[in-house]
């Protein structure tokens, strides 16, 4: 029994010839996705500049971005079943190379944001793929190692994004952010096409067009009602309107999916305590980057003074310091176990919250990079062992369901947080007075409480996670 269960862990699911190389193209599709859905946020002011667009209305580029993912990846699962894994990577790929090219010669805010929303159906497609493929064809004991590659790959964009767009925003226009995706796109693409293989079984369920319809209504909704918060308020209509909608179809779409024969998200894997757990720390982990990438980009423009491309290069410490944790990370949850790690991970995380929420407009620059280097230890560190404990849980068959669950989640988190830490902003700078660098550090510290509270109570959601891997 013992050796049977040694033999199961170091086995992979399925065989392919080269797994590393399978892995090459998705990995810079998520790279270049992940990449996108942040970098924007230091690229706001001169988008405002230039098409005269509040903060509010600029805002739709990114959770319009994430509206879009959010509808695609619970789909995904279901999509897998009817199309090869190979025709669904090179898709989705395609359609964030068109997506780029689109919003690169946008005219308009509003043909700009249509290429940003054919940019969020790639990498809809592309994350959920990436972890199912891993988990089929690298054996459940390498697969922390493996997670902590694709967690690199998704904390890295972020943090570095605001380095390399300041950059090539301080020597060039906006619109060649776009047109940089595109290279990295075409390699990934070759990389496709002669490397990966079709893993899965394409069973073509019937199609539930009332589930689908209530999928779309139930993420659209929470998503676009949290995103019309900052501009309209909580509590107004439009939102409450959204929310509403969203909430009722999404429990709706919930309860089909436990009843009918052939769901197009089996929800059932959520009884299971380790996946529940694990989806709930990535959910909130993600969510606390994405509201404090979101906010020091902005406090270091608008409330330090800081120039765009100076602002880049005081979050380069941090996203170098991301990538050495998330390789490390990944490996700790193959010998630690989960809690652990992601335990120590918000600790760590918390305290880089805590300085950049007491940082004053007239901060050192040092403090605020220590910060961001505090909080670049720590959030990796929860993030890939917490993936690792959620998708071994699961069988097989369970992979595509959880794969989708998990990152689901994580966006329309992710899409939430920064919808709050935006209204947190808003509201921090309408209650502080003075000088508008200062109201605008006022809102700034207002935001980071926010991610403040994340890091807590992921913390105490990792102490469900499982310990140490008996051997």
């Amino acid at each position: 029994m013992e050796n049977a269960m040694q033999e199961a862990a170091t086995t992979a699911r399925q065989r392919v010839r080269h797994p590393k190389l399978a892995m090459v193209g998705l990995l810079l599709g998520a790279f270049v996705g992940m990449f996108s859905e942040t970098s924007l946020n230091i690229a706001l002011p001169k988008l405002g500049q230039a098409f005269g667009l509040s903060s509010a209305t600029l805002q739709w580029l990114v959770t319009g971005y994430m509206l879009v993912i959010g509808i695609i990846m619970p789909l995904s699962s279901l999509i897998a079943k009817w199309f090869s894994t190979r025709k669904i990577a090179a898709f989705a790929l395609g359609a964030f190379i068109l997506g780029s090219v689109i919003a690169a010669l946008a005219p308009s805010f509003g043909i700009l944001l249509a290429g940003r929303m054919i940019q969020g159906i790639g990498t809809g497609l592309v994350l959920p793929l990436m972890f199912a493929v891993a988990m089929q064809i690298f054996p459940p004991a390498k697969l922390g190692a493996v997670n902590g590659l694709m967690a690199l790959v998704i904390m890295l964009a972020p943090a570095i994004g605001p380095t390399l767009t300041g950059i090539l925003l301080g020597v060039a226009s906006w619109r060649w952010l776009f047109w940089s995706f595109v290279p990295v796109l075409l390699v990934a693409l070759a990389f496709v096409a002669t490397s990966l293989e079709n893993v899965g079984e394409l069973t073509r369920p019937q199609v539930d067009g009332r589930s689908i319809l209530e999928s779309i209504l139930g993420f659209s909704g929470i998503v676009g009602g949290a995103s019309l918060a900052s501009r309209y308020g909580w509590g107004s209509w439009q939102t409450l309107a959204c929310l509403v909608v969203g909430l009722v179809s999404l429990a709706v779409f919930a309860k089909r999916q436990l009843k009918i024969a052939n769901p197009i998200l089996n929800l059932r894997i959520l009884q299971n305590p380790g996946f529940r757990a694990g989806t709930l720390v990535v959910l909130l982990d993600f969510a606390a980057i994405l509201s404090a990438m979101y906010l020091l980009p902005q406090y270091l423009q608008n409330g330090a003074g800081v120039a765009v491309a100076l602002t880049g290069i005081i979050m380069l410490p941090g996203g170098v310091v991301n990538a050495l944790t998330s390789a490390v990370a990944g490996r700790l949850a193959d010998n630690l176990g989960a809690r652990q790690p992601a335990m120590l991970g918000f600790a760590i995380a918390l305290v880089g919250a805590v300085l950049l929420a007491l940082a004053p407009a007239t901060a050192p620059v040092a403090l605020v990079i220590l910060a961001h280097v505090v909080l670049m230890i720590g959030t990796p560190l929860a993030m890939a062992p917490s993936q690792t404990a959620a998708l071994n849980s699961l069988t097989a068959k369970e992979a595509g369901d959880g794969s989708a669950i998990l990152n689901t989640c994580q966006q329309v988190g992710g899409a939430l947080a920064t919808a709050l830490a935006t209204s947190c902003l808003e509201f921090g700078r309408q209650a502080a007075s003075g000088s508008a660098a200062l109201r605008f550090t006022a809102g700034a510290h207002a935001g980071f409480c926010f991610t403040i509270a994340l890091t807590v109570v992921g913390f105490l959601v990792a102490t469900r996670l499982p310990g140490r891997p008996r051997r």
